[in-house]
């Protein structure tokens, strides 16, 4: 079965949170993601905020930028959550916006290796180990958790490039892609995912999460072509969807048949009704996926 989310966008104020966050709840809408983009809202103050005010909705974060945290202090907060909403709490982390990164002074000359330092030690803290490891830009001396996770949670990867989606193979325990990503997109991640698993015998499960540009109601198709022409994705099958629920629901079902376990419906900025977004999703999309 596909799982179906929603993004519930920084450009909207953080206030606003609470309400879409019961709403989806409330709907039955299996998860809500969020992001943290410069600089615009917290990711680790938003997800423990949707965490407390909802009772069962997952709530995703795509994604934590490497350069901007220190690992163990992520693993702490992860560690934290996960105890204190098991199974709740859905952590991505990635290289970020490398000219935002370069407007905080925190851009790595080469964010693959960072990020593959990053991960490796990030999953050993969340699996109760001690890490010492001295590598180029990750440096911890006989580190380990007072409070770790009783099992450790999926961390995933959110990332585009090929070495780096082999990466998310070798080292994560899922990918996240970005919205735009048509169905041959997806089918090339998969194969470059799993060249990277390969690569390290790894035969355990990996997620693969999308998000979807979704536009309905009122000059969809519009507002939809304006966000791909922006993208420069006008031209590209399927790298988004603008309609009704079955129409929606279609280009899901297109996007899981490419090899996506999740997909996230991304609303346009311009979205009018954002809580009656996430209803349409949780009520009426929801019910046409298989």
């Amino acid at each position: 079965m596909t799982a179906l989310g929603a993004v519930f966008r920084p450009q909207l104020p953080p206030e606003k949170l609470r309400d879409m966050a019961r709403a989806a709840d409330a709907a039955g809408l299996e998860e809500l993601w969020l992001w943290e983009d410069c600089f615009l809202e917290g990711g680790i103050s938003t997800v423990s905020a949707a965490l407390a005010w909802t009772e069962r909705l997952r709530v995703g974060i795509g994604l934590l930028p490497v350069p901007l945290r220190n690992v163990a202090v992520t693993a702490m907060e992860i560690a934290t959550l996960d105890r204190l909403y098991p199974g709740r709490f859905m952590p991505t982390v990635g290289h970020g916006v490398q000219s935002w990164m370069g407007q905080v002074g925190a851009r790595a000359e080469s964010p693959v290796t960072l990020l593959r330092e990053y991960l490796d030690a990030l999953r050993a803290l969340l699996r109760g180990e001690r890490v010492t490891t001295d590598g180029r830009y990750v440096k911890l001396d006989d580190v380990a958790l007072d409070w770790p996770p009783p099992a450790a949670p999926e961390v995933l990867a959110g990332v585009t490039g090929p070495r780096s989606l082999r990466l998310a193979g070798e080292a994560a325990d899922g990918t996240l892609l970005t919205a735009g990503t048509p169905p041959e997109g997806i089918r090339k991640a998969r194969q470059l995912i799993d060249e990277g698993r390969q690569s390290v015998s790894r035969t355990d499960p990996h997620k693969l999460v999308v998000y979807l540009h979704t536009a309905t109601g009122p000059d969809a198709a519009a507002r939809l072509r304006a966000v791909l022409e922006t993208e420069g994705r006008a031209s590209v099958p399927d790298s988004g969807v603008a309609g009704n629920a079955e129409t929606v629901a279609k280009a899901v079902e297109r996007l899981a048949d490419a090899g996506a376990d999740t997909v996230i419906l991304q609303p346009t900025a311009d979205e009018p009704d954002p809580e009656g977004f996430i209803r349409f999703a949780a009520e009426e999309v929801r019910p046409l996926v298989p």
